[in-house]
This record gives structure tokens, C-alpha cells and sequence, in this order.
């Protein structure tokens, strides 16, 4: 739903003038409601953006010395693995590595485990 509303909300904010100058007359209401509202979210978020760019700043040369070290192994991994929604979430083990185990298919779950007996 974001995805629609986003580019709806940009395509209203640089219509108004649009409509507003071929109307030879002032902002309908719906017009300014619509620049009043815009203006106020505007406000609103001006806080959280310049926090946004804030931690921005601070941890933008770390991600990017991560993704220079790091960067050629993810892709060679995202290359070889086909469907990630067949493994189940990653797990520290308490050495530090880290296991990604795949999830088990129907097939799998329905087969009984072995109790190391053998019926004749």
C-alpha cells in the first residue's frame, strides 16, 4: 500500500500549482488542505530525518568499510543460494560462528527417526 500512496502523494504535491495556475483563481480548499497537511508532515518529520542523518553520519564510514571487507563475500553467497526463505534464521553459537541451517522439506519432517534399531 505504501508503495501506491508514495508516488500519489508526490504526483498531488507537484500538481497543485499545476491546477491552481490554470484555474486563473486562488488554491481551491481542497488544495490548501492538502498544503496545509503537507506542510505540517513536513514539519513533523524534520525532526526525525535530521536524526536520521545524524546516525547517517556516524555510522556511514563503518557500513562502508563492512561492505568493502565484506561486500565480495555476501555476493558470492547471495549468488549461490536460490531461496532464502528455505533457511532458517542464522544462529551465533558461543565460538562465534555462525550457522545458517536449512529448513527441513515436508518429506524430511515426515520421516520417522531412526532409534538405531532395524525391524526384520
Amino acid at each position: 500500500m505504501k508503495h501506491i500512496v508514495l508516488p500519489l502523494t508526490f504526483a498531488a504535491l507537484i500538481a497543485t500549482p499545476t491546477f491552481a495556475q490554470e484555474a486563473d483563481q486562488g488554491p481551491s480548499l481542497m488544495e490548501q488542505g492538502l498544503e496545509l497537511f503537507f506542510e505540517g508532515l513536513r514539519d513533523e518529520m524534520a525532526p526525525a530525518l535530521d536524526d536520521l542523518q545524524q546516525l547517517a553520519d556516524e555510522i556511514g564510514p563503518a557500513m562502508h568499510g563492512f561492505m568493502l571487507e565484506m561486500g565480495p563475500a555476501l555476493a558470492k553467497i547471495a549468488a549461490e543460494v536460490d531461496d532464502w526463505s528455505s533457511y532458517e534464521m542464522p544462529e551465533v553459537l558461543p565460538n562465534g560462528d555462525i550457522i545458517i541451517r536449512k529448513k527441513p522439506t515436508e518429506a524430511e519432517q515426515e520421516m520417522p527417526k531412526a532409534d538405531g534399531q532395524t525391524d526384520i
